[in-house]
């Protein structure tokens, strides 16, 4: 992929309990080179004032390591429509691929809460950097439907960015607590508990967030319920959705790829455990 270059210094609190840098935190590295080239352009305007993230497609070909290089995050530029543009990403550390991903962004007039279109001079800038992204595959449509896993979270005050609201990569952090509290073996135990005891790990293999309405900071929980929907020989795919439990309303919905592996990361069947998960918490294809 060719495009605008940015460097992200990787900083040792990114790893996880597995000595790589956490998946969600990969997001945050979208998240920098973005705004970097957005500073960098005639639209740096927008930062901060006037964009909004739709939905977000990561792929994870292999682990970040902790490092003193900065990882190189290239970002291309695709469709760009009368409000919303499409940013592709490519992810490498010491020459290897390591992640891919797409962003969809809009312009959003925040004052009227609602999406605005780009003047013909922003509009411009993204057209003269558009090139032909290629998609990525499908995960299927899933609702989570009644029959699902419940977490209550708490908003944190360093969750919010600079537009009152929570920061969007931050669901990815939402979404991955509840996942590995999905343990029907034992509620007072964790899903990496258990994988830990049996010598395996769980991966991000790939991992789609869309955002429908905006999380503000509250002392009152919200919430995320998970299924599972599809389950392979060595992969599941869980569906989860914030939502605020008073009301009802959705206001993320997620689509997670986990792989099982060995303790060297090598592919692994599934641990029973998945498949009980699946037929307590089935997800509804539509």
């Amino acid at each position: 992929m060719s495009g605008y270059v940015s460097r992200v210094p990787l900083r040792w609190v990114d790893l996880d309990a597995q000595g790589h840098v956490n998946n969600a935190v990969i997001a945050d590295y979208l998240q920098e080179a973005r705004v970097d080239w957005l500073l960098s352009g005639p639209n740096a305007h927008l930062l901060g004032t006037s964009t909004m993230v739709v939905s977000h497609q990561v792929e994870y070909l292999g682990p970040v390591v902790f490092g003193i290089e900065p990882v190189q995050v290239t970002l291309s530029v695709g469709a760009v429509g009368a409000s919303r543009f499409t940013v592709g990403y490519s992810v490498c550390q010491d020459g290897r691929e390591l992640a891919r991903a797409r962003s969809m962004l809009c312009l959003y007039d925040y004052a009227a809460s609602r999406p605005r279109r780009m003047t013909g001079a922003e509009r411009g800038w993204f057209v003269g950097q558009s090139v032909q992204l290629e998609p990525f595959p499908t995960l299927g449509r899933w609702l989570v439907g009644e029959r699902a896993h419940a977490y209550d979270f708490v908003v944190r005050w360093t969750d919010l960015d600079p537009y009152g609201h929570v920061n969007n990569v931050r669901v990815f952090d939402f979404v991955a607590e509840a996942r590995i509290r999905m343990n029907p073996e034992d509620e007072t135990s964790t899903r990496m508990h258990a994988a830990a005891e049996q010598g395996l790990l769980w991966m991000v293999a790939r991992q789609d967030v869309d955002y429908v309405g905006q999380i503000a900071h509250r002392t009152e929980p919200y919430r995320v319920r998970s299924a599972i929907a599809r389950v392979g020989r060595t992969s599941a795919t869980i569906v989860a959705q914030v939502e605020d439990p008073f009301d009802g309303t959705v206001l993320t919905r997620t689509r997670t790829v986990l792989v099982c592996g060995d303790a060297t990361g090598r592919p692994v069947p599934l641990p029973e455990s998945m498949r009980r998960a699946a037929e307590l918490w089935p997800a509804q294809e539509l």
